[in-house]
């Protein structure tokens, strides 16, 4: 396990990208409307990979668990306190919880099949994740411009089949929609807005970028700062600009108990 000056447990440093993170990556209405009835009748959730709480349901029950010192704090005051915590080990009874969840979580985790094994072990219900499918990530204008970042979100994210092989027989995978104005700050969520992604800080709060070298990175803003300006992508991608849902790479993997537990 790779853990950090501030206790991030993964391959990203949130202690030095982290910063910031909250002003970009605000859960979506539409997005956690879409998680909250996979949720179903629960009360107990437990959030696995917190973070600053994205996507946690207000009105249910819920315990965070986040390794990272500078995630927890970014937590907002309405939310409960992160517990220092990691998916491969979790501090709790087994079938402790309702159900569980990961949101953006599950390819920074050491041991993907050991952590939804631990997920599964303290939860009766679904076990929810939130996760991007690989093999769709190619597929997006953002590829043809940053290639190099794409490249490492490919390699990070693990195969939904992957996913859903460790959480047992009875899964789901749910397609879901991103807003054309979706407020959290994934690189698909600009898929209609490519000018915010000339903002440094929104590049930041993807992790992916800080395994791109400075100067692909530079290549990546200067192509799309000349091409939006000559008109070059609009000729080539306007028609996403009012595209009211793009179906991309996200995906909700459910996880319900088995018959036979």
């Amino acid at each position: 396990m790779n853990r950090h000056d501030d206790g991030s447990a993964g391959d990203a440093n949130y202690g030095r990208i982290g910063q910031g993170y909250t002003a970009y990556r605000k859960p979506d209405p539409a997005i956690a409307s879409f998680i909250e009835k996979a949720f179903g009748d629960v009360d107990t959730v437990l959030n696995v990979g917190a973070g600053a709480g994205s996507y946690e349901p207000l009105h249910r029950h819920v315990t965070a668990v986040e390794p990272s010192a500078s995630m927890r704090e970014q937590r907002a005051a309405h939310l409960s306190r992160a517990i220092d915590a990691r998916a491969e080990a979790l501090p709790f009874e087994s079938d402790f919880f309702d159900a569980s969840m990961a949101t953006f979580s599950v390819h920074q985790w050491s041991d993907l099949e050991g952590g939804l094994a631990e997920m599964r072990r303290v939860t009766k219900g679904p076990v929810l994740i939130l996760t991007c499918d690989p093999a769709m990530l190619r597929d997006t204008w953002l590829f043809e411009y940053a290639p190099e970042m794409i490249d490492v979100e490919v390699r990070r994210y693990p195969s939904v089949d992957r996913i859903s092989s460790a959480l047992g027989s009875n899964v789901s995978v749910l397609p879901v929609p991103i807003p054309l104005n979706c407020t959290d700050g994934f690189s698909e969520a600009y898929y209609g807005r490519p000018e915010c992604l000339l903002d440094p800080g929104a590049r930041r709060a993807n992790s992916a970028w800080s395994f791109v070298d400075a100067a692909a990175e530079a290549r990546f803003a200067h192509k799309l700062d000349a091409d939006l300006k000559a008109g070059v992508w609009d000729q080539k991608h306007g028609a996403l600009r009012n595209l009211p849902f793009f179906e991309g790479s996200l995906r909700l993997v459910v996880g319900r108990v088995q018959d036979d537990r």
